[in-house]
Formats: C-alpha cells, structure tokens, sequence
C-alpha cells in the first residue's frame, strides 16, 4: 500500500518545499520530509496536488506515457463561444506544437471555495466557465489553449487527476488515503 495525499492547494503556493522568497510553500501546510509533489500547479492555479512518499506511484502520475487525465474548470474572459469549444475539443496550436485533442464542455457556475485574492471584475464584461480535461502536461496549458482561441483563463482550477477529486476539501485542506 502507498500513502497519497489529496490536498486543495491554494491560489498564491509554490508547489516546492523550499522556500527561495516570501511565498507561501507546501511547507506551509505539510512538516513531512517524506512526501513529494506528483507533478505541478502553477502558483497562479488552484485546485488538487497530489503528494505521496512512494517514488513508483509518483511516476504512475506524472509520467506521460501513462497519460492520466487531468480534470480542470476555467473562469474565462466573455462568454466562451462553441467555436472556442470546438477548437479545444479538436486540438490548438500553440507556440510548442499542437495539443492533443481535449475533452470539454461549458459548465454553470461551479460552487467553489472563495479565492483570495478575487479575480478582477468587470461589470461590462460576463465570464464564463469550462470544464477541460487533458492527458499532456505541458507547462501553463490549459491557460495558454484558452488564450489561444480568445477567451483567456481569469481563474484555474484542477479538480480530479485520474480517479482521484478534489470535493469536500476546502483550499488549504488535506485528506489522506492509502492505494
């Protein structure tokens, strides 16, 4: 059995344990050498990080080649179009190549957890919300693939990798389980 730690990291952390500056870290939340991050959230990004002390099941995570998915809902600019939806769905060009086809879909407005700070709002312009799930993991990818068919991300956030979701932790809270 190995130890897997779900946690609803929080806008503003580094996913790193050592401190280089005045940000918050996982060690803010976290007093156990033994666990290490699965992967990266931007700082910018909210949502589930998995952590775990088994260097395997790290590798079952983040490797590419077992293309987990990951599950992300993006606050957009406007309300996003079908077109947009459809690009998503078939794959964008981005400055490194073309994504992978990814699945997605538009959402209402999820019940999330406040984020400190907000997004900026504009009363003249709506936004609106997108579920995306990818199996690549290039860097900043779902903010870049919403850019790039012209609703960038106001607010990110990844809500299930693989089986494992991120419902009932508050940001900042953590559970742990055993796989």
């Amino acid at each position: 059995m190995s130890r897997l730690i779900l946690f609803n990291k929080p806008y503003g952390v580094l996913c790193q344990f050592r401190r280089t500056d005045d940000k918050p870290t996982l060690a803010d939340f976290f007093n156990d050498p033994t666990i290490h991050p699965c992967g990266r959230l931007d700082h910018d990004s909210e949502g589930l990080l998995l952590l775990t002390d088994d260097g395997k099941l790290n590798s079952r995570i983040t490797e590419p080649k077992f293309k987990l998915p990951k599950t992300y809902w993006s606050q957009v600019d406007h309300d996003i179009s079908e077109d947009a939806i459809w690009q998503l769905q078939r794959g964008v060009n981005l400055n490194d190549g073309f994504t992978a086809p990814a699945q997605v879909r538009k959402l209402t407005e999820p019940a999330l957890w406040p984020r400190t700070p907000p997004i900026r709002y504009r009363a003249s312009i709506p936004t609106s919300w997108v579920e995306l799930v990818i199996s690549e993991g290039r860097n900043r990818q779902v903010r870049r693939m919403t850019a790039a068919v012209g609703f960038p991300t106001l607010r990110l956030v990844r809500v299930q990798i693989g089986d494992w979701r991120i419902d009932g932790l508050a940001a900042g809270e953590w559970r742990e389980i055993w796989v």
